[in-house]
């Protein structure tokens, strides 16, 4: 593998692209790669291979960058694949708030659990099915790096409905948790100890140390000292829980029914409802600029992101044994949550590939929660595996945050308003409304 193949699919997202390339141009190993670059946008498409080839110029890198608006031809003999699609695209998201929040039901972020990691999941399954098709035939030997959300949910359905094995999902929340952390106590990240397991976006600190003392207390003085600390909601969760949760706090308000309902709560833990929407309009923004700064032949300013995937190819191509986060099916990994869910736990990376090491048990009040987010995963996961639209709802109501807010009955018709707005970005089997439950003990696989 001395010039390896790296296929980006879903490249026009062309910010993300850019940070990735150029943390894997910054590794002289890497630079002779060959970058295969695939969207459905052809617009996006040509920015994402014109930034790419302005990368490996400022980046000394002789690589090769293709572009390709046929996926398999992208896909053909690669050796790493890195998904960043993102189904429906900024549309689809706003349809994710406006429709719950007509309800009533709030949301920060939606892209996780909730309505709306619900149905990004399902618009998102369909693809994900065909992305390992092709991968199985044309680079069976790949390795799948996934950074599309809702990464549990997308990496639990990946290897339950295609059979893939060479599959992690990749998210930095771990990573700049504890950069915040180490600020947080005054000591240089390089020198903290630390240890982090659960399940993506709600994976908990369980080790923090320096030189072999334990910063926790030093975290409990800082926090007890700050008010405005405390008006942060992992604060407050790592307050009442004992452990610090590795997602920030607009994040974790989604997965608990502890916040988002209560308007108190909100104005006291500084909540801002719709958060993302504002994401979504400055990544289409920063997409604009690009664009117009590569029309213009104008410097690109392109900063090194830190992610996994890039460090993961270096340590699989050049054998440098690293740890990284991983999501991957938990099979035992950590002993008090569900075997077929998708957790978040390190993993030793170098030249023979990804292996995930075992976490042990989690305290009890932590593996409660995870247990309630695999649950409500392997709902949305088994409704598109078991063609059992039922299955939505279900999960719906097992949402921490949507069973806190609504009545059943409106959980339904939510999940129905849902499905009449995703249209044809859903599998046939699920586009289907039911204004009214069906009898008990009649759901498939009950």
């Amino acid at each position: 593998m001395t010039h390896p193949k790296i296929a980006f699919i879903g490249a026009g997202s062309v910010v993300f692209t850019q940070g990735l390339l150029a943390d894997l141009f910054a590794f002289p190993e890497l630079k002779h790669a060959h970058i295969a670059l695939h969207d459905i946008d052809a617009e996006r498409l040509a920015t994402a291979e014109a930034a790419a080839r302005f990368i490996a110029r400022e980046r000394d890198a002789d690589a090769r960058v293709t572009a390709h608006s046929d996926r398999r031809a992208a896909l053909t003999d690669a050796d790493f694949v890195i998904n960043i699609v993102q189904i429906g695209m900024g549309e689809a998201t706003r349809t994710d708030f406006d429709v719950p929040a007509r309800y009533g039901l709030r949301q920060t972020i939606g892209d996780t659990l909730g309505v709306g990691g619900i149905f990004r999941a399902l618009r998102t399954f369909p693809f994900l099915k065909q992305l390992g098709e092709d991968i199985a035939e044309v680079c069976p030997d790949a390795w799948l790096l996934n950074y599309t959300n809702p990464m549990a949910m997308n990496v639990q359905y990946l290897t339950q409905a295609t059979g893939l094995t060479r599959v992690v999902g990749l998210c930095h929340s771990v990573y700049w948790t504890m950069q915040d952390l180490a600020k947080l106590v005054d000591v240089p990240y390089e020198e903290i100890t630390y240890r982090a397991a659960g399940v993506n976006h709600q994976a908990w600190v369980l080790r923090f140390e320096h030189q072999g003392q334990d910063l926790y207390p030093r975290l409990d003085a800082l926090v007890a000292g700050d008010e405005q600390l405390r008006r942060r909601v992992r604060v407050d969760m790592y307050r009442r829980l004992g452990y610090y949760p590795t997602e920030t706090s607009e994040h974790s308000s989604e997965y608990v029914p502890w916040y988002l309902h209560h308007d108190s709560e909100i104005d006291r833990l500084r909540l801002p409802v719709g958060a993302y929407l504002d994401i979504v309009e400055e990544n289409v923004a920063e997409y604009h600029r690009t664009r117009e700064a590569l029309a213009a032949n104008a410097p690109l300013t392109v900063e090194g992101t830190m992610e996994y995937a890039p460090q993961i190819i270096h340590s699989m191509v050049t054998g440098t044994p690293r740890t990284v986060y991983g999501n991957v099916p938990n099979g035992g990994l950590i002993d008090n949550l569900p075997a077929h869910g998708v957790v978040e736990v390190p993993c030793l990376v170098d030249a023979s590939g990804i292996q995930p090491t075992r976490a042990g048990t989690l305290p009890p009040q932590l593996a409660a929660l995870n247990r309630t987010y695999l649950s409500m995963n392997d709902l949305v996961v088994r409704a598109a595996l078991d063609d059992e639209p039922r299955h939505i709802r279900h999960a719906a109501m097992t949402d921490p945050a949507t069973a806190a807010t609504l009545t059943v009955d409106r959980i339904w018709q939510l999940c129905d308003d849902m499905v009449r707005a995703h249209g044809e970005l859903l599998q046939p089997s699920l586009r289907v409304t039911l204004a009214d439950p069906a009898p008990s003990g009649t759901a498939s696989g009950s």
